[in-house]
């Protein structure tokens, strides 16, 4: 076998016939080591065999570009192509390994030319002989690897029935680390998972390396666990990012950018992780990690594996079936005694689980004395702790009630001065009318009785003089000022009345019975009641829609009303902007809710504010203006009923407060149990 390396990796065979060294090669099995470099190899075939072709075989899965050419008329032809980073070619590549059929009749000789370049380290393995002798040789090693994936599978399988059971996270780690160590051993033997998929001429040759970078941090992972490194090796359990940083850059390298160089720092990222998980393993078993010893043997195992595999590939050893499969047979021996020491780890939970669960039956035993011992005393602490409690409970109930009634009280002290002069007009223009309305009335009454003097006797002297008395009091104008007088005081007493009847229903006493209210009726006696306090100083404006009757407490909600209301007058009366002072109410029925909008064109209020306004006892008046309980009683009643009050509000534009109550209080109850 002659053999040429073309470092150009772009000579052509003709171009290299020319080239072959005569001296041939001196291993059976050529060794290539990592390099860019296409190698040639001529080698002429002598076919004794009876049949008219021969078969060629290469079992190296880890070729890239493979080429074959035999002499045809003194040029050579290519018979075909194959290789990892080739086009799928079915006939040539299958189970692991590249065959080819040579035409050579029976009795004569072929002149063969072979091209083979790959980014790992090659071995040019070539089988001759007639189809069914190749066919027996490569299907050889299929139960040893069918042996292997069975042991790799039932590992895996174990410990995931393990990991659904005991739902501890090394378990299902083991399970991820062995199936992608089990995939990149079966790569490198060209039986790789994405290959089940149709061979890809990118993804294909990385997959061994790409399983093997993916094995590494798994098998960290796995093992800080089952190590416990955070206690044994703490230094090197904080290290350990470092090398998934490494990793990663390297994959990323191999992948997508030089596989050449990324094969070379992968074997030495590999060599140097590998030795790492020693160091850790050895530590852990010297500072007494009973877990470090199953480790430290598996691990050695896969260590002797993998250094047979790399002595083969650089040529220190011989290429052998022992050489082959070392590095499966080391996985296979690392999943079989890691297998045992997750076993072991089992019986040493289940240990632990014992003792605890005995301490704990100790410590329960000791507890229920402790509790028998303590009840005495705790009883009659906690019957006192109760009876203050209560005695608290009842003194904040006889609080809550003094600040509502002293909100109610300050509210209606605001009132007070504006209901007394709206009420106080009509009466004294009832009062100053009653003069007027005496004297025309005596007037009256006595044209009345100098008519009821008349008889026929004097009638005819009486009636002149009585019609010279009519004029001299002016009768006729007297009447008509009767009149007017009697109107404007009967409009006084209406006004007053109807300021009373506002009056009643804004303040109705039915406050703990629930009962059926117009809500629009609450509004205008609420607006009613305030009017004489803000007008000609607040535009009141009332946007009342069709309600339904809402079942609620009529004079908490008027009370509700009333607190909102007087909070937004007060508000735009705060503007010194000249902008128009308003306040609106709007009220919308929608399926089995009614809402009330009141909107003023205020100062409005800040985040922060608005946050808190809900809060009892917070307000932005100063100091003897306000209690601060006004809008927490309001959030308190609408609260009960079951509604919602929310606010929108902007400085210097104004705020809006939105009351949601529902029509029927249907699971008042259930919302109080």
């Amino acid at each position: 076998m002659e053999h040429y390396v073309d470092s150009t990796a772009t000579l052509s065979v003709h171009e290299v016939a020319q080239r072959f060294s005569s001296t041939g090669t001196s291993s059976p099995i050529p060794l290539f080591p990592l390099s860019r470099y296409a190698h040639w190899l001529h080698f002429v075939v002598v076919n004794a065999s009876e049949e008219a072709h021969v078969s060629m075989s290469i079992p190296y899965a880890a070729i890239d570009e493979l080429d074959v050419y035999m002499e045809r008329s003194g040029k050579y032809v290519l018979i075909g192509s194959s290789g990892l980073a080739r086009p799928n070619d079915v006939d040539m590549w299958s189970k692991g390994e590249f065959t080819f059929s040579l035409s050579i009749p029976s009795g004569e000789k072929g002149d063969v030319v072979v091209r083979m370049r790959s980014s790992k380290p090659m071995h040019a393995s070539i089988l001759l002989g007639t189809s069914a002798t190749i066919e027996r040789i490569n299907t050889a090693k299929y139960p040893a690897l069918g042996a292997y994936v069975g042991i790799m599978l039932v590992l895996a399988l174990y410990n995931l029935f393990i990991f659904l059971y005991a739902r501890d996270k090394n378990y299902f780690l083991y399970v991820l680390s062995t199936i992608t160590v089990c995939a990149a051993q079966l790569s490198l033997q060209g039986f790789g998972p994405f290959d089940l998929l149709g061979r890809s001429e990118w993804l294909t040759p990385r997959a061994s390396l790409l399983f093997s970078f993916l094995a590494i941090p798994l098998g960290f992972e796995f093992a800080k666990g089952f190590l416990n490194t955070k206690h044994y090796t703490p230094v090197l359990h904080r290290f350990t990012p470092v090398v998934y940083i490494a990793i990663a850059a390297i994959a990323v390298l191999y992948m997508f950018g030089d596989p050449w160089l990324g094969y070379k720092l992968g074997q030495s990222a590999s060599g140097m992780s590998a030795t790492y998980l020693l160091i850790m393993s050895i530590m852990a078993v010297r500072r007494g990690s009973r877990q470090g010893r199953f480790f430290l043997i598996a691990w050695t195992g896969f260590l002797v594996g993998v250094v047979l595999f790399v002595l083969k590939d650089e040529g220190v050893i011989g290429y052998s079936t022992l050489t082959i499969y070392a590095m499966p047979f080391g996985s296979v021996i690392e999943g079989v005694f890691l297998s045992f020491g997750l076993a072991d780890r089992i019986n040493i939970l289940r240990r632990e689980k014992e003792s605890s669960q005995a301490e704990a039956l100790s410590m329960a035993h000791e507890n229920e004395r402790l509790i028998r011992e303590q009840n005495v005393v705790l009883e009659q602490k906690v019957t006192e702790r109760t009876h203050a409690l209560q005695e608290t409970n009842d003194s904040l109930k006889r609080t809550q009630v003094q600040l509502v009634n002293a909100e109610k009280m300050a509210s209606l002290g605001q009132l007070t001065a504006g209901i007394a002069h709206e009420i106080n007009n009509p009466v004294n223009f009832i009062t100053s009318n009653i003069a007027p309305l005496r004297r025309n009335i005596g007037e009256v009454v006595e044209v009345i009785k100098a008519y009821r003097e008349l008889d026929s006797s004097n009638a005819t002297e009486r009636i002149p003089v009585i019609r010279s008395l009519e004029d001299r009091m002016g009768l006729d104008e007297t009447i008509t000022e009767l009149d007017e007088i009697i109107g404007s005081m009967s409009e006084g007493a209406t006004r007053t009345a109807e300021i009373v009847r506002g009056l009643r229903n804004f303040s109705r006493l039915d406050e703990d019975d629930l009962k059926p209210a117009d809500l629009n009726d609450g509004l205008r006696s609420t607006m009613a009641v305030l009017a004489p306090q803000y007008r000609d100083k607040v535009e009141l404006k009332m946007v009342l829609g069709e309600l339904p009757k809402v079942e609620c407490f009529p004079g908490k909600v008027n009370q509700v009303f009333m607190n909102i209301l007087n909070n937004a007058a007060q508000a735009t009366l705060a503007r010194a902007d000249g902008r128009p002072r308003v306040v609106e109410v709007t009220t919308v029925a929608e399926v089995d809710q009614v809402h009330v909008q009141i909107r003023d064109t205020g100062v409005g209020m800040t985040d922060e504010v608005k946050a808190r306004i809900f809060d009892p006892f917070f307000t932005t008046k100063p100091v003897g203006e306000g209690t601060g309980l006004g809008l927490a009683i309001v959030y308190g009643i609408i609260n009960d009923l079951g509604g919602e009050v929310s606010v929108q509000s902007e400085p210097g534009v104004g705020s809006t407060f939105r009351i949601s109550l529902p029509v029927h209080q249907i699971n008042r109850d259930q919302k109080r149990a």
